[in-house]
């Protein structure tokens, strides 16, 4: 009597149990790719938000509300003794030229509050932009030329609708609202392209407080960056990677690089106020000691993309090089490092635009200072646009709100150029083995 269970499977018996496991793995391998698609649809759907929503915040930052008013550059007022000096113009009281033709266009404003909330209409550089009218052609005093002149933030924000619905408004701002329209009516009010957001250092009004200080701070501290960061970083990897001997100390390095690599940037900003500035007494807030603190924070990232560029040479490389009698230094510098140049390049484009989005250790080192000034040293006090973002989204008045958003677009700009370079390097000159 034979057992069953020992009978060998028919034929149409496996094919069915091996059809069964394909369409079972076929069955997972669907799942697996939905779940990967959803996984990227959903991280897209993410990145638009978080875009839309700056975007949507920010690009009204581009453009600022300016009011024609007819000055009248009364002599008596800018100028009484007629010497035309530069020190007596430039101490004029100009707040009084635009007060005067803002009060003509609104004859009816007769009440003191309404009168004070009428003079609140104009902004903060209204009087520095006569100022430097005036100074650049003292012939304009004793005529009336029609100036457009920045308004208030508070009434910017008011012609954007970026102050609520008309029904949320308080009664300051309902009249002025009226007084708007009254300007529009009258073709006085137009929104221009914002220059000032672009040429101007930081300012506690939010109609003159501008990027270009913290541009040019970051500028001078990424030169700092680069300057250090990318020979030694590139040094130190020819030397690990075809010089060094392998032996527990090259190890302990090579762990160290790595460990670096993934140390919290803001314990750079504490070994940069330690070291730099208490110990060595380096000028604080400045692009010198910003540089060196990022420089110590970039130098791993460009150690080990490096050192895996110089991996990726095909040892045959070497090995030809040195059969037609090269030598090691002649190898590398010769032949190895030209190719590995693309890879390096990305490397240290990718670790430098890692640098200019930090601001984390560059707050330890006192770069969160409030600087109105332009740097024009490597030592003189600075900021930084990720520092500058910081502070104005600390600042309560609304108008910083849509600053904030336009200088995040700007350092996105900036780091989009840096990666999409990078990307490019790689493609133009990259050699597929």
């Amino acid at each position: 009597m034979s057992d069953s269970s020992h009978q060998p499977l028919s034929r149409g018996h496996t094919h069915d149990i091996v059809m069964a496991g394909l369409a079972k793995r076929r069955s997972a391998e669907k799942r697996f790719r939905l779940f990967g698609l959803a996984s990227i649809v959903a991280g897209l759907i993410f990145l638009l938000v978080l875009f839309v929503s700056i975007i949507g915040n920010g690009y009204s930052a581009f453009t600022y509300a300016n009011v024609a008013l007819d000055i009248t550059f009364d002599q008596a007022v800018i100028d009484p003794e007629g010497h035309r000096n530069p020190g007596t113009l430039a101490a004029a009281d100009y707040d009084t030229l635009w007060k005067a033709s803002l009060e003509k266009l609104f004859p009816d404003v007769t009440g003191r509050q309404q009168k004070r909330a009428l003079n609140a209409f104009m902004g903060f550089s209204a009087d520095k932009r006569l100022k430097d009218m005036v100074i650049g052609d003292p012939s304009l005093i004793g005529t009336t030329k029609t100036v457009w002149l920045p308004v208030d933030d508070t009434i910017d924000m008011l012609i954007k609708g970026k102050l609520g619905k008309e029904e949320e408004l308080n009664e300051r701002h309902l009249l002025d609202q009226a007084w708007i329209k009254t300007l529009q009516d009258q073709n006085r009010i137009r929104s221009s392209f914002n220059r000032e957001f672009f040429t101007n250092g930081d300012s506690r009004e939010p109609e003159a407080a501008g990027i270009w200080g913290a541009v040019t701070g970051s500028a001078l501290t990424l030169l700092i960056t680069i300057g250090l960061s990318l020979p030694i970083g590139i040094a130190a990897a020819i030397y690990l990677e075809e010089f060094a001997p392998r032996n527990r100390w090259t190890d302990l390095i090579e762990v160290n690089i790595n460990n670096l690599a993934a140390v919290p940037s803001i314990v750079f900003g504490l070994l940069g106020l330690a070291v730099f500035i208490n110990f060595f007494g380096l000028p604080r807030s400045s692009p010198l000691v910003g540089g060196l603190v990022l420089t110590l924070m970039t130098l791993p990232v460009i150690i080990i993309a490096a050192r895996s560029a110089l991996k990726s040479v095909p040892p045959s490389v070497r090995e030809a090089a040195l059969g037609i009698g090269a030598s090691p230094v002649q190898m590398v510098f010769d032949h190895v490092l030209p190719l590995a140049v693309p890879g390096i390049m990305t490397g240290a484009i990718i670790g430098t635009a890692r640098a200019l989005g930090e601001s984390a250790p560059l707050l330890m080192i006192g770069m969160v200072a409030f600087i109105v000034d332009i740097p024009k040293t490597f030592t003189s006090a600075a900021t930084v646009l990720p520092v500058q973002i910081y502070l104005w989204a600390d600042s309560p008045e609304r108008a910083f709100n849509e600053r904030t958003s336009a200088a995040i677009m700007v350092l996105l700009a900036f780091l989009m150029i840096m990666n999409g370079f990078a990307v490019y390097v790689r493609r133009r000159y990259e050699r597929r083995w």
